[in-house]
């Protein structure tokens, strides 16, 4: 990979709450207050989101909007896989959550004999399907993609025949199949989950590095660990939620969580992440200006991502230096 690529997805139609659509443009805020040339250093791409759709009628309860959904994440799989095969990172900043089931799956669409680790730093585990979720919001639903599994033990809901549809579309993006073995999958602080979220986790044996565990072991240490149990893993993708951050400092997101990193914690556990050779694409999402007083969270969020930014790129930088 030779240089940074930024994904701009606007798209919030995962969401419960609106306003993630306007995310990208409050760090884009925070960037010009800050009297950074950031947005400046990076070519960019904006992938079509159908954010209009919300001003319609939603005809899937258990999966809000999954049809205009579907036809957004085919666009965002392939800018992804795109991006990739040019060799380029894709640094993608991103409306709502949902969209990194897609994300995902343009990376296993660029490198399908790969095998792929996922880091997923979040308040929240996302790992809902049509048959499980309480609220029918797709943002609650990208893991259950991924990994290809929709928890039926737990049933609660029974989803139209137009609902499975487009979930079994979403589910076959890039490839047929799950894209991620749970093994492979890596919880950082998600602290806020439901019965069926618990009981799929505890079945497939999914490690969450709680709160407690990053404070007493440090985010060295936890990153350390983390790549020890990707060992087998030739690729790695790091998911960064803004709600991973204690409340007190993500008020502008959908749905704040307390008891998570503070500030310093999540730029020191993101450079200690992506400084690993393995790491193919880091993604930011939820930011929320409409929840926000003053900027706030875009500010703190800005300053995750410029550490962020500056590690892939010393670690870009290496690499160029190593191969001549």
């Amino acid at each position: 990979m030779r240089r940074i690529k930024l994904l701009e997805v606007r798209s919030e139609l995962g969401a419960g709450t609106r306003g993630a659509s306007m995310g990208i443009d409050a760090l884009k805020v925070a960037c010009l207050n800050k009297g950074s040339d950031y947005f400046r250093r990076f070519n960019s791409v904006k992938v079509p989101d159908l954010n209009h759709v919300l001003f319609e009628k939603n005809h899937f309860p258990h999966a809000r909007h999954i049809d205009s959904i579907y036809m957004v994440q085919k666009g965002i799989a392939s800018t992804v896989e795109q991006t990739l095969r040019l060799g380029e990172f894709p640094l993608v900043l991103a409306g709502d959550h949902s969209n990194a089931s897609a994300t995902i799956a343009g990376i296993k669409a660029a490198y399908p004999q790969k095998t792929l680790g996922v880091i997923w730093v979040d308040a929240h585990a996302d790992i809902h399907s049509p048959y499980t979720t309480p609220s029918g919001n797709v943002h609650g639903m990208p893991l259950a993609l991924s990994l290809n599994d929709d928890n039926r033990e737990c049933q609660r809901n029974q989803p139209a025949p137009e609902t499975e549809f487009f979930w079994q579309r979403l589910r076959d993006l890039g490839e047929p199949g799950p894209k991620v073995a749970p093994e492979h999958l890596v919880y950082v602080v998600v602290r806020d989950t439901e019965a069926e979220e618990n009981a799929i986790i505890e079945r497939l044996g999914i490690k969450n590095y709680q709160l407690e565990e990053v404070k007493s072991k440090g985010t060295r240490q936890v990153a350390r660990e983390i790549y020890e149990r990707l060992r087998f893993c030739d690729l790695v993708y790091v998911s960064f939620d803004v709600d991973s951050l204690d409340s007190r400092f993500s008020k502008g997101t959908g749905t704040p969580v307390e008891e998570g990193l503070n500030v310093e914690e999540a730029i020191s556990l993101c450079r200690a992440l992506l400084e690993n050779d393995r790491v193919v694409c880091f993604e930011m999402v939820e930011i929320n200006p409409t929840l926000d007083s003053e900027n706030t969270m875009a500010q703190n969020a800005f300053d995750i991502l410029e550490a962020a930014t500056d590690a892939i790129q010393n670690r870009l930088r290496l690499a160029e230096v190593v191969s001549r």
